[in-house]
């Protein structure tokens, strides 16, 4: 079985979280997607490659392997829904519009999801747990990136078009609100991006789980717009929409590491 996880130990107190980047199937899951599935669309296309310029900073990245398809690992393993309007599963079994992603009959049974989940769902948070340890005790204080991309348009999950910047911090809860303030405050420096902390993407199970600020472990979730650095159809990566949204990213990444500097050092 492929590992279900690429960790890079970086220098710095931020672990960048990469959750759906992943392209690999297992057989059991790959035997039962439909043709429309296979494609993968609903990955979190680029999203090392994009934050490539933040693990050259010294951040540690924590990246999957495989697939949401096969496993979310931005969900609870007891499956308990995270949002009241519509969403995916721990087991994914319909796109973001609704549609099945198997099958008739071929979703992996009971055994296999079991598998995946004691083979990919905790080896992916054990090691993220351990990162934020040791950067804790390394610094004294930790930043939890996690970082998604999604599609600027899906009308089942949402009205209209999504904004390009989708910071979560589940209502306050996962970092210090002046954390947040912060991101929101440099971003306004770009134009031409939009933003909205707390709106559709609150922050799945690794923001709200990990994010403990009493604790002196800030979680903040980014979800992007894909049309920001990529072509939505064809799923390419855009060389300069990419540099330069690269570089509002390393904007963002250097205000939250000053910031923590400031509180922490």
């Amino acid at each position: 079985m492929i590992k279900g996880f690429e960790l890079h130990q970086g220098k710095l107190p931020l672990l960048i979280s990469m959750p759906h980047p992943g392209t690999q199937l297992t057989p059991e899951v790959a035997n039962g997607l439909t043709g429309r599935a296979k494609k993968l669309e609903d990955t979190d296309w680029h999203i090392p490659k994009l934050y490539q310029p933040i693990r050259d900073l010294g951040a540690s990245m924590l990246s999957a392997n495989y697939s949401r398809y096969v496993v979310d690992l931005n969900r609870p393993s007891d499956d308990k829904p995270l949002y009241t309007t519509a969403t995916t599963g721990l087991y994914p079994d319909i796109f973001f519009d609704g549609e099945p992603l198997f099958e008739a009959g071929k979703s992996p049974n009971e055994q296999a999801r079991a598998d995946i989940l004691t083979n990919i769902w905790q080896p992916y948070h054990q090691a993220l747990a351990q990162e934020l340890a040791r950067l804790k005790e390394t610094f004294g204080y930790a930043i939890l990136w996690d970082a998604h991309s999604i599609k600027s348009v899906v009308p089942r999950l949402f009205e209209g078009r999504l904004p390009d910047l989708n910071f979560g911090t589940a209502d306050g809860a996962s970092c210090n609100p002046a954390l947040s303030a912060e991101l929101l405050k440099t971003s306004e420096h770009f134009n031409g991006y939009s933003k909205v902390l707390n709106g559709r993407f609150k922050g799945g199970y690794i923001t709200r789980h990990y994010g403990a600020p009493e604790q002196n472990i800030h979680a903040v979730q980014l979800e992007v717009a894909q049309c920001c650095y990529m072509n939505e159809e064809s799923f390419a990566w855009s060389a300069d929409k990419g540099a330069q949204f690269q570089r509002l990213l390393t904007q963002l990444i250097e205000t939250a590491l000053d910031w923590g500097k400031r509180h922490h050092g």
